[in-house]
């Protein structure tokens, strides 16, 4: 079975006030990276953010840490982080030490 690295991109709002409720974050999985930026790109487009960011400043944070992030703020109030992290999906199954199960010879 191969390794398959995925890519899981979440944002996680803050609350604006302290007396505002915490909202859930919310995450969407890719299996390319390049798509993973563009998808993140044009949605920080939509919403009318600027995005400070690119596609090699996310990949080089990636191959140093596996994960990048970044808060998105105005006048020193965050209203939400962007993370992107590196996932593996069939990650190799670690050996315990244990020994094969005995057979009896002659059965099949």
């Amino acid at each position: 079975m191969t390794q398959q690295p995925i890519y899981e991109l979440t944002i996680q709002p803050y609350p604006a006030l302290p007396e505002q409720r915490r909202r859930e974050a919310s995450q969407v999985y890719f299996s390319n990276l390049k798509k993973t930026v563009e998808f993140l790109l044009t949605s920080l487009q939509i919403h009318g953010w600027e995005p400070r960011l690119s596609y090699s400043t996310i990949y080089r944070n990636l191959q140093l840490r596996d994960k990048f992030f970044q808060d998105y703020e105005v006048s020193g109030v965050k209203f939400f982080r962007v993370t992107i992290a590196r996932q593996v999906l069939n990650p190799v199954l670690p050996t315990v030490e244990m020994d094969d199960f005995p057979r009896r010879r002659g059965i099949i």
